[in-house]
């Protein structure tokens, strides 16, 4: 549990916290919401996306890594936060291929979601409309790099839990993309598999399972259930009931 002797103040609450934990998981684990893409609790942070950055003191920091102090001043739900990550959002949209009613990951999509909890009506932005290479090459599994979000998850899982190192980065910028480790740089000859991690982890549609599409009845869907932030708290606390009891 956490120490009620340490917390810190978050907007007009006052948050207790663990030694170790950030301000992103003790947030969380008293109920309150920051939005994020990244971020999965069963895995370490990166702060690759930073919609989850916060005011500490007067200054920015993606609260996922950022550690919680005693006594510091955070906030969380500032306008300027608000649209800072609105922008965010819109600019990853426009950087991709978005066809969120044509997308099988449509209602369990962490992108498509947040849009919805941030209240975005449009792109804002002039779309980019890249050339991204779809690999369909594996019988299982389909790298749909359109719809990549470039949050670097499954490089990282795919690394630290699946132990295969089959996914990294390469590119700089609007140029950025995910790469695969195989002598062809194909799915079908690399060491990935339907089970990994890394793969049932994306949280948009860019890896998926293949013969799944639309599975799931529209209603039924992951969030059609709940809005993104209340569904985030609640799997964020039943993990951290699993790990600390």
């Amino acid at each position: 549990m956490p120490d009620s002797k340490k917390t810190f103040q978050l907007d007009d609450r006052e948050v207790p916290f663990r030694e170790g934990q950030t301000i992103f998981d003790a947030a969380m684990a008293a109920g309150i919401f920051i939005p994020h893409l990244c971020h999965n609790p069963d895995f370490e942070p990166h702060s690759s996306c930073r919609l989850c950055t916060v005011i500490v003191n007067g200054r920015p920091f993606a609260s996922c890594t950022q550690p919680a102090v005693a006594g510091q001043m955070v906030q969380s739900n500032t306008p300027e936060l608000r649209d800072m990550r609105r922008m965010l959002t819109q600019m990853l949209f426009v950087e991709g291929n978005h066809n969120c009613p044509g997308c099988i990951k449509s209602g369990h999509c962490r992108l498509q979601a947040t849009a919805y909890e941030l209240g975005i009506p449009d792109n804002h932005y002039q779309q980019f409309f890249p050339l991204r290479e779809v690999d369909a090459s594996h019988p299982g599994i389909i790298l749909d790099r359109d719809r990549c979000i470039l949050c670097g998850l499954c490089v990282r899982i795919s690394r630290s839990v699946d132990k295969k190192n089959v996914f990294a980065m390469t590119g700089r910028g609007i140029d950025t993309t995910i790469v695969v480790d195989s002598p062809s740089g194909l799915l079908v000859d690399s060491t990935v598999s339907v089970d990994d991690q890394a793969v049932l982890n994306c949280p948009v549609g860019a890896l998926m399972l293949k013969r799944m599409a639309f599975d799931v009845p529209f209603g039924d869907r992951t969030y059609d259930q709940a809005l993104y932030s209340e569904d985030s708290v609640a799997r964020f606390q039943a993990t951290e009931a699993n790990r600390h009891g």
